[in-house]
């Protein structure tokens, strides 16, 4: 899939957004309160160190905060083959009649019609799946599965919090397990809809003290449900990033959604998203005018955004497509700028990293 850019842009290449982050600026762990992260305020030409819970002095009354409602679901399962070697699922999303799609680690791939058993088998307390083929059709890099049981209570009895590849966990432990930490930090205040396997991390910094801090000073919110999936970690492998073909993730606008997103905009308040994916999805929405479904949309310099002004948004990976969302939507110099300061003042980056905040400008421009 091509990028959503104009052909008038310049032709920025995956080396342009590159940049050296010292290892140890990877966050392995959340602050130990969530606004209690550092915010980069880079939503002017000037900028400031703060931290987050200062937020609500800096949006104004009537301004509207977007959030992503996804939950994050323990989609991460151990089991084996039935001839006994050991594999591990990553389930993306669930489909109607106890199926999933998932993401499949295995010594060799089982074969169509193929039974595997999860945490035990079914059999001995855990579950049993069937493999149906390849999706979304059969050069589909994501397996799709049949379970015995409905998948959300299996995920929830039997799976583990999918934690990014980058955070590491001590040796001994499963992989990229769950800790009572993770489980509760790796997942917003206000998760209410099961089906992400990553979370919205920029919504990470918020508690019930920011929130009721907006609220006094009159901020209104609203929510979007996308349900973000494990190709949010995928790299980008050409260096004409025309050429990159972004996953596919499902999305929603609510109607109540779409009625405060007017009304902010006839009385002139600010619409702020909070996170990438909040932008993805009512970006999504604005321009191919569907509410609901699934979307391929790929942000990079050029694009121009209708609904977002303004984007709270955590640090993220070297060449990403979220390096290239954030660059269109704040300008490239700016945002490699603000990069360079934050890893100066040694920042916690990724996703239990700390926060920044920026203002849309024009394609081409830097903010004032």
């Amino acid at each position: 899939m091509t990028s959503d850019t104009p052909t008038t842009t310049r032709a920025f290449t995956l080396s342009d957004f590159d940049f050296e982050l010292p290892p140890e600026l990877i966050a392995q762990h959340p602050a130990t309160e969530r606004s209690g992260s550092r915010l980069l305020d880079g939503s002017s030409a000037t900028v400031v160190d703060r931290i987050f819970r200062e937020l609500p002095g800096l949006l104004n009354a009537g301004d509207l905060l977007v959030f992503n409602d996804t939950k994050v679901v323990k989609a991460r399962i151990f089991g084996e083959k039935a001839s006994g070697g050991k594999l591990e699922l990553l389930i993306e999303r669930v489909l109607p009649g106890h199926q999933v799609v998932a993401h499949m680690k295995v010594s060799k791939k089982p074969l169509v019609g193929g039974k595997m058993y999860l945490a035990g088998g079914a059999r001995n307390g855990g579950f049993d799946a069937v493999l149906l083929g390849r999706w979304p059709d059969e050069k589909g890099q994501l397996f799709h599965l049949q379970l015995s049981d409905e998948p959300h209570a299996l995920m929830e009895k039997h799976g583990v919090v999918p934690l990014p590849p980058y955070i590491e966990r001590p040796a001994g432990a499963i992989t990229h397990t769950d800790s009572e930490e993770d489980a509760q930090r790796y997942q917003t205040v206000f998760a209410r809809a099961p089906g992400a396997v990553a979370a919205p991390t920029a919504a990470l910094h918020f508690d019930e003290g920011v929130l009721a801090a907006l609220a006094a000073s009159g901020v209104h919110t609203a929510s979007v449900t996308l349900h973000v999936g494990a190709g949010t970690f995928q790299p980008v492998k050409t260096e004409n990033i025309a050429e990159h073909h972004m996953h596919s993730e499902w999305y929603e606008v609510p109607e109540a959604t779409q009625q405060a997103i007017a009304a902010c905009k006839a009385r002139g308040g600010k619409v702020i998203a909070v996170g990438t994916t909040t932008v993805r999805t009512l970006e999504s929405w604005s321009k191919f005018g569907q509410a609901s479904g699934d979307t391929e949309i790929f942000i990079t310099p050029g694009f121009e955004f209708q609904v977002v002004d303004r984007l709270i948004t955590n640090f993220h990976l070297p060449k990403s497509t979220l390096m290239m969302l954030v660059s269109a939507f704040a300008g490239y110099e700016h945002i490699m700028g603000l990069y360079r300061h934050a890893i100066a003042q040694q920042y916690r980056f990724f996703s239990y990293g700390d926060a920044m905040l920026l203002k849309r400008t024009a394609p081409g421009s830097q903010p004032s």
